[in-house]
């Protein structure tokens, strides 16, 4: 489906300023945001088979990478994740390393609670945004390939 190599950015402006930032300089202005670590995850679009850029918070799970699959409390889930449910291959940059992994959503229980408690404490505002939505919101575990 991908007919050539290009990467499209979020389209939210200081989301994109802040992924060309980071890609620019290979992390050293980007990977630390506002006093927590950013990834940069890029998925292909369930739909057109392109290459989709964003800046996510991460923490790390066990050997792994955690993200949150938030949207600030919106009542359906961020673009990424359903192209990460439809094609769980991902790239990832984590400051200047970039590598493949492969992506699986932490379910209920012990490793979800224990990888929500790791995200809430990085970033308190998860909490919040759980409490505007009746949907459980996702944590996605990132394996390095």
């Amino acid at each position: 489906m991908q007919s050539n190599n290009e990467i499209i950015d979020s389209p939210i402006g200081w989301v994109a300023d802040h992924i060309h930032r980071y890609a620019a300089t290979n992390g050293e202005d980007g990977h630390i945001w506002r006093g927590v670590t950013c990834l940069l995850l890029t998925t292909t679009g369930r739909k057109s088979g392109m290459q989709h850029r964003t800046a996510l918070i991460y923490g790390r799970f066990d050997n792994d990478y955690v993200i949150v699959a938030s949207k600030g409390g919106h009542p359906t889930n961020p673009l990424w994740y359903a192209n990460i449910e439809a094609n769980p291959e991902v790239t990832l940059q984590v400051a200047a390393d970039v590598f493949l992994a492969t992506a699986t959503t932490i379910t209920e229980g012990a490793d979800y609670d224990r990888a929500w408690k790791v995200m809430a404490d990085i970033w308190p505002d998860y909490a919040v945004y759980q409490t505007k939505t009746t949907r459980r919101i996702p944590l996605v575990r990132l394996h390095r390939k």
